[in-house]
C-alpha cells in the first residue's frame, strides 16, 4: 500500500456535458410527434416530408449522443496511490430517463448544500428485472464522476442468483482497490466494517451496488463519511433507513421506440412505425426485452420491422403454451428465444455454455476454450453474442483486460437450455476453461512467489509481482468459483491445482485470508479425493501456513507434521525441509524456543544439502529472529549476515530488507549490551548502525508499498534503545501503531503496545508504560497468544524494577513465570527468576 492514511481531499470542479440528456429529450418528443403524424389527415406529399424530418432527427439524434463501444482506455496510473474507478460503462444506446435523472441530480444537488454532519446519501433504484437500473445507475454515476474525487467503486451483488456475495467478500475487494493491504486477518465482517469506515473518512467517494438481494447485504457497504455516496439497485424496495428509495418503472411508447432506433436505425421505425410500437408492446416496454430486439435487427439488415413484429407474436404464443419457469418475464423471455433462435450454432452454444460458468464475470479468452477454436475467433463470437445484446462488457480490471456477463435473466434462460448439450461434450469445455484458468493462476504465482515452487525457483521481477497481484485482484471471485466449479464435477487434480496456485498467490501477499483458508480445506480434500499423497503434503503445508498465520497453531503443527511424515515417506526431501521449516516457525511462535531450534537446524542443512540457498537463508534468518529471543545476538549476527550476503547477490530485494530489520534489531541489541557494560563509544556506532539498518529496510519496503514491512521497521526503530533518542523512538512506536491500526492487524497493535510500554519505561514514564503494557496482555489474551502474553508481563515487572518499583514487579513476573512453565519456555523461565531474583527483598 503506497501513501498516508487517508486525508481530507481537495474538492475539483468538473463540466458536465447537458449534451445527452438534451438530445434524448428531442429524440422522444420526435418518435411521438411521429406516432401523431401517421394518424393526422395531412396530403401525402406532407405525410412524406414529416417521416422523412422525423427519421432524419432520429439518426443523427443516435449518432450525436452514442458514444462508442467499450469502455475508453484510461492512461496508466503514475502511481498506485491515484483513485480507483472501477465503474462499469455507460450502455451504448441509453435512452431516455430524463426525469430519473433529473430527480437524482436534484437529491445530489440538495446534499451538496446540507451540512458536513449529515450521514451518508444513499440513493436506492428498485423496479423488475430488465427494467433498466444499472444501465440508470452507471450513466448517472458517470454524469457525476467529477463530484467523487477519491474514486468510484463498484460491486455487483448479484441478488438475483441462487448465492449473493457477501457483504465481507465486496469490503475485502473495495479496501484493495483503496490500497489497503491486508496483510493479517482482519476478522469478521464488524472488524471489516471498522477498516471501511477508516478508509473512506474524509473522502469522497461514489460507491455503486448493483443487483442488491437484501437490506442486510448493503447496510454494511455503507460508510459514514458525508461526502461520500450509494448507489443501489434491486428488484424489490429495501427499506434502508435515510434512504431515499426511487421506483424505476417501465419505458413509454416513446423511448421505447426510440430505442428501437437507436440499436435497429431510425429509418427502419419511419418505414413500419405501427410494427414498432407492436415490437415496444410485445416487450412489455421492459429496456432490457426492447434491446435483444434491437440488437437482433441491427445483425439482419434484411428484415423488416414487421417481420420481427410478427416473429415476435408467434414466438409468445409458443411460449404461452409451454410450461416455462416463472422466473423470467415473458416478455424478457420471448426477446431472447427470438434473438437466440436467430444466432448461429455456435453463438448458441456460446451462450448456453456461458451460463454453466457460475463466476460473475469472464475475460474474452474464456468464450475460445468454451468452443474449442482460438481466442480472436472466440472473441467474434461473443462479440456477435455482444451485438445481439445477450452479453454485456462488464468493463476492464485491474490487468487492463476486458470482462463479459450474461444478465442474470438471459443466465436463467440459457441455463434451461443447457440439456441441448451432450454432457461430455459440455464437462469437455468447461474443463478447457478450468485448465486455462489454472496455467493463468500457476502463472501468476509462480511470478510472485517463485521459490514456493520448486529448488531454484525463476527469477521474478518486481513488475512480474505486481502484475501477479493485480492478476488476482482482479480474477479472485471469477477464481474461486472455477475451483467451486471443478470440485462439483469431481475434478479433483483440478480442483487441488486451482487451490494450490490460489493459496500460493494468498500467501505470498498475505492477503484474502478467509478466502485463503476455504481453498486450503478445499486443496486438502481434493488431494484426498484424488489419492495423491504428495499432493496431499503439499495441500496440507498450505493450510498449516495459513492457520498458523491466524494463530490456530495447534492445527498448523498438526497439518507440518503430517506433511512431513509423507514428504519423508516419498523421498520428496526438499519439501521434507520445507515442512520442517514450517514446524520449526510454528513452535518458536508458540514460545517452545528449544523444540523450534532443532526442526530450523535440520531445515537450513537440508536445503543447503539441496543447494537451495534462498531457503537456507529465509530459515537462517527465522533462526537468527529465535537466537534474538534467546539473548544471543552475536549467533543471530552470524546468521544474517550470511543470509543477507546471499539476498544481495541473488538480487532478492524482498528478502534483503527484511533480513536488514532484524539486522538492525540485533545490532541495537548489541548496542544496548555494550552500553551496559560501559563502552559507550562502540555503542554509540552499533546505535547509528542499527538505525541505518532499518531505515533503509523502512525505505525499500515504503517504495515497494509494503505498508505492513515498513511498520514493522517502524517499530523496530522505537525498540533500539537508544539512551540519546528515547522521544524519537516513541515516535517511531506511534507511526507504527498508527499504520497497522488502519491495516486492521490487531496482532500487530498489541505488539506495538509492547514496543511503546518499553520506550515509555526508557524515559521515565512509568504510569504510561504499565499502561501500555496492560494493554498489550489483554490485547495478547484476547488473541490467545499466551507467549506474548507472558513476555508483556516480563516486561512490566522489569520496568518496575528499573524504576525502583520492587514491589510492583512481583505479581506480573509471577504471572509471567506461570505461563513460561505451561509451555515449557525454559529460556523465558530462566529470564523471569533473574527478574524475581532481583525484586526479592
Amino acid at each position: 500500500m503506497t501513501g498516508e492514511l487517508p486525508d481530507k481531499p481537495r474538492p475539483r470542479r468538473r463540466r458536465v456535458s447537458w449534451a445527452a440528456p438534451v438530445s434524448a429529450g428531442l429524440a422522444a418528443a420526435a418518435a411521438s410527434v411521429l406516432t401523431a403524424s401517421i394518424e393526422w389527415e395531412i396530403p401525402p406529399v406532407a405525410k412524406i416530408a414529416v417521416t422523412g424530418a422525423a427519421a432524419a432527427l432520429v439518426g443523427l439524434t443516435t449518432w450525436a449522443t452514442t458514444e462508442p463501444r467499450g469502455p475508453k482506455r484510461r492512461a496508466l496510473p503514475e502511481s498506485a496511490s491515484l483513485a480507483p474507478d472501477q465503474w462499469p460503462p455507460v450502455p451504448e444506446h441509453f435512452t431516455g430517463r430524463a426525469e430519473s435523472l433529473a430527480e437524482l441530480r436534484e437529491v445530489f444537488a440538495g446534499r451538496r448544500e446540507s451540512s458536513d454532519l449529515s450521514p451518508p446519501l444513499v440513493v436506492s433504484v428498485y423496479g423488475r428485472g430488465g427494467v433498466g437500473k444499472s444501465a440508470l445507475m452507471t450513466r448517472f454515476g458517470q454524469e457525476m464522476s467529477g463530484w467523487f474525487p477519491d474514486g468510484r467503486l463498484y460491486a455487483d451483488l448479484r441478488g438475483g442468483v441462487d448465492a449473493p456475495v457477501r457483504p465481507d467478500e465486496v469490503l475485502i475487494g473495495f479496501l484493495r482497490a483503496l490500497d489497503v493491504r491486508l496483510t493479517t486477518d482482519p476478522g469478521g465482517l464488524d472488524e471489516l466494517r471498522k477498516l471501511w469506515l477508516t478508509w473512506t473518512k474524509g473522502r469522497r467517494i461514489l460507491i455503486g451496488l448493483d443487483n442488491a438481494h437484501d437490506a442486510a447485504q448493503v447496510k454494511p457497504l455503507i460508510p459514514a463519511e458525508p461526502g461520500c455516496a450509494v448507489l443501489v439497485t434491486s428488484r424489490a424496495p429495501l427499506f434502508l433507513n435515510g434512504t431515499h428509495d426511487t421506483r424505476l418503472g417501465v419505458f413509454s411508447e416513446a423511448h421505447g421506440v426510440e430505442l428501437l432506433a437507436r440499436l435497429a436505425g431510425g429509418a427502419r421505425v419511419v418505414e413500419d412505425l405501427e410494427a414498432a410500437k407492436e415490437v415496444v408492446q410485445m416487450c412489455d416496454y421492459l429496456p432490457l426485452a426492447i434491446n435483444i430486439c434491437g440488437g437482433r435487427l441491427a445483425t439482419r439488415e434484411q428484415w423488416t420491422m414487421r417481420e420481427m413484429a410478427n416473429r415476435l407474436a408467434d414466438t409468445r404464443r409458443r411460449l404461452d403454451q409451454l410450461e416455462v419457469a416463472p422466473t423470467v418475464d415473458k416478455s424478457v423471455r420471448a426477446s431472447v428465444q427470438l434473438s437466440y433462435d436467430d444466432c448461429t450454432g455456435m453463438q448458441r452454444r456460446l451462450l448456453r455454455l456461458l451460463s454453466a460458468l457460475t463466476a460473475p464475470d469472464v475475460p474474452g479468452w474464456v468464450a475460445g476454450e468454451l468452443l474449442d477454436i482460438s481466442g480472436l475467433d472466440g472473441a467474434d463470437q461473443l462479440e456477435a453474442l455482444i451485438d445481439a445484446q445477450l452479453a454485456e462488457c462488464s468493463g476492464t480490471d485491474q490487468t487492463s483486460t476486458m470482462r463479459y456477463r450474461l444478465h442474470d435473466l438471459v443466465r436463467v434462460f440459457a441455463a434451461e437450455l443447457a440439456e441441448q448439450d451432450e454432457a461430455e461434450r459440455r464437462r469437455a469445455a468447461i474443463e478447457r476453461v478450468l485448465h486455462g484458468y489454472r496455467r493463468r493462476a500457476e502463472d501468476a504465482a509462480q511470478n510472485r512467489w517463485p521459490q514456493d515452487w520448486r529448488r531454484g525457483g525463476r527469477r521474478s521481477t518486481s513488475d512480474g509481482q505486481v502484475r501477479a497481484a493485480d492478476w488476482l485482484n482482479a480474477e479472485r471471485l471469477s477464481l474461486i468459483a472455477m475451483i467451486h466449479l471443478a470440485r462439483q464435477l469431481q475434478l479433483w487434480e483440478l480442483t487441488w491445482g486451482l487451490a494450490r496456485a490460489f493459496c500460493s498467490l494468498c500467501h505470498s501477499l498475505r492477503a484474502y485470508w478467509a478466502d485463503w483458508v476455504a481453498m486450503a480445506e478445499i486443496g486438502c480434500e481434493a488431494a484426498e479425493q484424488a489419492g495423491d499423497r504428495r499432493a496431499l503434503a503439499i495441500a496440507l503445508l498450505d493450510s498449516a501456513s495459513v492457520h498458523g498465520g491466524l494463530g490456530l497453531r495447534e492445527r498448523a503443527l498438526e497439518e507440518a507434521e503430517r506433511a512431513l511424515e509423507t514428504f519423508t515417506e516419498l523421498g520428496e526431501s526438499w519439501w521434507a525441509a520445507r515442512a520442517m521449516r514450517t514446524i520449526g516457525m510454528t513452535l518458536f511462535s508458540d514460545g517452545h524456543l528449544d523444540r523450534a531450534q532443532d526442526y530450523l537446524i535440520g531445515a537450513i542443512t537440508a536445503f543447503k544439502g539441496e543447494d537451495d540457498l534462498w531457503w537456507m537463508a529465509r530459515t537462517q534468518r527465522n533462526l537468527a529472529e529465535m537466537r534474538m529471543a534467546e539473548r544471543r545476538p552475536d549467533e543471530a549476527r552470524e546468521l544474517l549476515e550470511d543470509a543477507l550476503e546471499i539476498f544481495k547477490r541473488e538480487g532478492n530485494r524482498y528478502s534483503e530488507a527484511q533480513t536488514l530489520r532484524v539486522y538492525g534489531e540485533v545490532l541495537a541489541a548489541q548496542a544496548r549490551g555494550e552500553h551496559q557494560a560501559g563502552d559507550h563509544r562502540l555503542a554509540a556506532n552499533l546505535f547509528t548502525r542499527a538505525g541505518f539498518s532499518l531505515d533503509r529496510a523502512a525505505e525499500m519496503f515504503k517504495q515497494r508499498g509494503e505498508r505492513w514491512e515498513e511498520a514493522r521497521c517502524l517499530r523496530a526503530a522505537g525498540e533500539v534503545g537508544d539512551p540519546d533518542n528515547g522521544l524519537r523512538e516513541l515516535e517511531y512506536v506511534r507511526r507504527a501503531e498508527r499504520i497497522l491500526v488502519a491495516l486492521g492487524d490487531s496482532w500487530g497493535v498489541a505488539r506495538t503496545a509492547v514496543s511503546a510500554g518499553r520506550a515509555l519505561a526508557r524515559l521515565g514514564r512509568i504510569e504510561e508504560s504499565e499502561q501500555e503494557l496492560r494493554r498489550a496482555v489483554q490485547g495478547f489474551e484476547e488473541l490467545e497468544d499466551r507467549w506474548w502474553m507472558a513476555r508483556s508481563l516480563r516486561y512490566l515487572g522489569e520496568a518496575h524494577l528499573d524504576a525502583g518499583g520492587r514491589g510492583a514487579a512481583v505479581e506480573p513476573l509471577e504471572q509471567a513465570r506461570e505461563i513460561y512453565r505451561s509451555l515449557g519456555n525454559e529460556a523465558g523461565m530462566r529470564r523471569t527468576l533473574e527478574l524475581l531474583r532481583r525484586a526479592a527483598p
